[in-house]
Protein backbone atom coordinates (compact mmCIF):
# COMPACT_ATOMS: atom_id res chain seq x y z
CA UNK A 1 0.00 0.00 0.00
CA UNK A 2 1.40 3.43 -1.01
CA UNK A 3 1.46 6.09 1.82
CA UNK A 4 1.43 10.00 0.63
CA UNK A 5 4.40 11.74 1.75
CA UNK A 6 3.77 15.41 1.59
CA UNK A 7 6.58 18.05 1.57
CA UNK A 8 6.58 20.74 4.32
CA UNK A 9 5.28 23.75 3.89
CA UNK A 10 7.90 26.41 3.29
CA UNK A 11 5.91 28.20 6.16
CA UNK A 12 7.09 25.47 8.11
CA UNK A 13 10.67 25.03 6.67
CA UNK A 14 10.99 28.93 7.33
CA UNK A 15 10.54 28.35 11.18
CA UNK A 16 12.78 25.54 11.42
CA UNK A 17 15.28 27.68 10.15
CA UNK A 18 14.88 30.15 12.21
CA UNK A 19 14.82 27.62 15.34
CA UNK A 20 18.18 26.54 14.35
CA UNK A 21 19.61 29.96 14.33
CA UNK A 22 18.85 30.77 17.54
CA UNK A 23 19.65 27.82 18.87
CA UNK A 24 23.13 28.61 16.94
CA UNK A 25 23.09 31.86 18.71
CA UNK A 26 22.60 30.24 21.62
CA UNK A 27 26.06 28.15 21.16
CA UNK A 28 27.77 30.82 19.96
CA UNK A 29 27.03 32.89 22.50
CA UNK A 30 27.06 30.96 25.35
CA UNK A 31 30.49 30.04 24.15
CA UNK A 32 31.97 33.25 23.44
CA UNK A 33 30.95 34.34 26.77
CA UNK A 34 31.99 31.79 28.78
CA UNK A 35 35.49 31.99 27.28
CA UNK A 36 35.47 35.35 27.75
CA UNK A 37 34.64 35.50 31.70
CA UNK A 38 37.07 32.22 31.94
CA UNK A 39 40.13 34.06 30.62
CA UNK A 40 39.15 37.46 32.98
CA UNK A 41 38.90 35.21 36.17
CA UNK A 42 42.60 33.72 34.88
CA UNK A 43 44.07 37.04 34.78
CA UNK A 44 42.77 38.66 37.95
CA UNK A 45 43.44 35.32 39.84
CA UNK A 46 39.60 34.87 40.58
CA UNK A 47 38.76 31.45 42.58
CA UNK A 48 35.26 32.02 41.00
CA UNK A 49 34.41 27.95 40.19
CA UNK A 50 34.10 26.99 36.35
CA UNK A 51 31.14 25.26 37.46
CA UNK A 52 29.55 28.14 38.52
CA UNK A 53 30.86 30.47 35.37
CA UNK A 54 29.13 28.11 33.26
CA UNK A 55 26.00 28.33 35.20
CA UNK A 56 25.23 31.85 35.57
CA UNK A 57 26.80 32.20 31.80
CA UNK A 58 23.75 29.55 30.78
CA UNK A 59 21.11 31.52 32.56
CA UNK A 60 21.76 34.63 30.67
CA UNK A 61 22.54 34.00 27.22
CA UNK A 62 19.03 31.54 27.56
CA UNK A 63 17.19 34.61 28.66
CA UNK A 64 18.67 36.85 26.51
CA UNK A 65 18.20 34.71 23.39
CA UNK A 66 14.20 34.83 24.60
CA UNK A 67 13.98 37.73 24.86
CA UNK A 68 15.93 38.69 21.25
CA UNK A 69 13.85 35.91 19.61
CA UNK A 70 9.99 37.48 21.15
CA UNK A 71 10.62 40.91 21.84
CA UNK A 72 13.90 42.72 20.40
CA UNK A 73 13.93 41.19 17.13
CA UNK A 74 9.54 42.22 16.02
CA UNK A 75 10.71 45.42 17.73
CA UNK A 76 13.07 46.18 15.45
CA UNK A 77 11.57 45.17 12.13
CA UNK A 78 8.89 46.95 13.02
CA UNK A 79 11.17 49.82 13.55
CA UNK A 80 12.63 49.84 10.51
CA UNK A 81 9.49 50.02 8.62
CA UNK A 82 8.22 52.69 10.82
CA UNK A 83 11.29 54.96 10.11
CA UNK A 84 10.76 54.15 6.26
CA UNK A 85 7.34 54.02 5.79
CA UNK A 86 7.07 57.53 7.50
CA UNK A 87 10.29 59.26 7.55
CA UNK A 88 11.39 57.93 4.80
CA UNK A 89 14.71 56.95 7.17
CA UNK A 90 16.46 53.93 6.27
CA UNK A 91 17.73 52.69 9.95
CA UNK A 92 19.08 49.78 9.34
CA UNK A 93 22.47 50.73 10.97
CA UNK A 94 21.43 51.71 14.07
CA UNK A 95 19.21 48.64 14.24
CA UNK A 96 22.52 46.91 13.61
CA UNK A 97 24.00 49.05 16.47
CA UNK A 98 21.36 48.42 18.87
CA UNK A 99 21.55 44.62 18.71
CA UNK A 100 24.97 44.88 19.35
CA UNK A 101 23.99 46.97 21.99
CA UNK A 102 21.56 44.99 23.49
CA UNK A 103 23.73 41.58 23.61
CA UNK A 104 26.34 43.86 25.16
CA UNK A 105 24.24 45.31 27.62
CA UNK A 106 22.90 42.00 28.86
CA UNK A 107 26.85 40.88 30.61
CA UNK A 108 27.83 44.66 30.89
CA UNK A 109 26.79 44.53 34.78
CA UNK A 110 29.10 41.35 35.19
CA UNK A 111 32.05 42.95 33.86
CA UNK A 112 33.37 45.08 36.12
CA UNK A 113 33.17 42.40 38.45
CA UNK A 114 36.80 42.44 38.14
CA UNK A 115 37.37 45.49 40.01
CA UNK A 116 34.91 44.76 43.30
CA UNK A 117 35.65 44.72 46.41
CA UNK A 118 33.77 42.78 49.11
CA UNK A 119 35.01 45.16 52.20
CA UNK A 120 31.46 47.05 53.47
CA UNK A 121 32.16 50.77 52.56
CA UNK A 122 31.49 52.54 55.75
CA UNK A 123 34.93 50.54 56.98
CA UNK A 124 37.04 51.28 54.15
CA UNK A 125 36.44 54.61 51.62
CA UNK A 126 34.69 53.91 47.97
CA UNK A 127 35.57 55.63 44.82
CA UNK A 128 34.79 59.02 43.83
CA UNK A 129 31.49 58.43 41.74
CA UNK A 130 33.35 59.22 38.30
CA UNK A 131 35.86 56.53 38.65
CA UNK A 132 33.51 54.19 40.07
CA UNK A 133 30.88 54.64 36.83
CA UNK A 134 33.77 54.94 34.28
CA UNK A 135 34.17 51.07 35.24
CA UNK A 136 30.75 50.34 34.18
CA UNK A 137 30.57 52.34 31.29
CA UNK A 138 34.11 52.34 29.77
CA UNK A 139 34.17 48.86 30.66
CA UNK A 140 35.80 47.64 26.98
CA UNK A 141 38.93 49.91 27.30
CA UNK A 142 39.53 48.95 30.93
CA UNK A 143 39.19 45.10 29.76
CA UNK A 144 41.56 45.80 26.89
CA UNK A 145 44.12 47.76 29.29
CA UNK A 146 43.86 44.41 31.17
CA UNK A 147 45.01 42.31 28.42
CA UNK A 148 47.57 44.47 27.43
CA UNK A 149 49.11 44.42 30.73
CA UNK A 150 47.94 47.27 32.41
CA UNK A 151 46.10 47.22 35.92
CA UNK A 152 43.96 49.91 37.17
CA UNK A 153 43.79 49.47 41.27
CA UNK A 154 40.28 50.70 41.75
CA UNK A 155 38.36 48.91 43.85
CA UNK A 156 34.89 49.56 44.65
CA UNK A 157 31.74 48.18 46.58
CA UNK A 158 29.63 48.86 44.16
CA UNK A 159 27.82 45.99 42.05
CA UNK A 160 26.01 48.07 38.94
CA UNK A 161 23.09 45.31 39.42
CA UNK A 162 20.90 48.56 39.98
CA UNK A 163 18.60 50.91 38.28
CA UNK A 164 20.68 53.42 39.24
CA UNK A 165 23.64 52.03 36.99
CA UNK A 166 21.07 51.61 34.46
CA UNK A 167 19.72 55.33 34.66
CA UNK A 168 23.75 56.49 34.24
CA UNK A 169 24.16 53.89 31.47
CA UNK A 170 21.35 54.55 29.79
CA UNK A 171 21.91 58.43 29.76
CA UNK A 172 25.23 57.90 28.36
CA UNK A 173 23.95 55.78 25.47
CA UNK A 174 21.64 58.21 24.47
CA UNK A 175 24.69 60.85 24.36
CA UNK A 176 26.45 58.66 22.24
CA UNK A 177 23.62 58.14 20.08
CA UNK A 178 22.81 61.56 20.07
CA UNK A 179 26.45 62.18 18.55
CA UNK A 180 26.07 59.37 16.38
CA UNK A 181 23.00 59.84 14.44
CA UNK A 182 22.03 63.11 15.40
CA UNK A 183 22.04 65.89 12.64
CA UNK A 184 21.23 69.30 12.30
CA UNK A 185 18.15 70.13 12.11
CA UNK A 186 16.83 67.07 13.77
CA UNK A 187 13.96 65.14 11.97
CA UNK A 188 11.39 62.62 13.29
CA UNK A 189 14.04 60.04 11.84
CA UNK A 190 16.93 61.05 13.25
CA UNK A 191 14.82 61.11 17.00
CA UNK A 192 13.57 57.80 16.52
CA UNK A 193 17.18 56.49 15.96
CA UNK A 194 19.06 58.27 18.68
CA UNK A 195 16.29 56.63 21.12
CA UNK A 196 16.55 53.66 19.99
CA UNK A 197 20.15 52.85 20.65
CA UNK A 198 19.58 53.94 24.63
CA UNK A 199 16.44 51.54 24.34
CA UNK A 200 18.02 48.73 23.52
CA UNK A 201 20.92 49.19 26.14
CA UNK A 202 18.35 49.19 28.97
CA UNK A 203 16.17 46.43 27.30
CA UNK A 204 19.88 44.26 27.56
CA UNK A 205 20.29 45.37 30.65
CA UNK A 206 17.14 45.15 32.48
CA UNK A 207 17.38 41.26 30.42
CA UNK A 208 20.57 40.86 32.85
CA UNK A 209 18.74 42.34 36.04
CA UNK A 210 15.90 39.79 35.73
CA UNK A 211 17.70 36.76 35.95
CA UNK A 212 19.78 37.73 39.04
CA UNK A 213 16.02 38.71 40.25
CA UNK A 214 16.80 42.41 40.74
CA UNK A 215 13.20 42.97 39.67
Amino acid sequence: MWRLVTKPSKLKRFFEKIHNALNGLYTALYGFILHFFKSVNRKVWSKLPVRRMSEETSEHVRLAVKVFKWVVLPASLLYIWIDFYFFKTNAIDSMFWGLLIFFYSSFLPDVPSIFRRKTNRRRVGDLPWYKKYSLLLFAPLLIWLLFSGMRLRWKTTETFHNFKSLTIYGTFLFLLSLFAFGTVPISLGDITEILSIPLYGAIGYLTHLKVDKIW
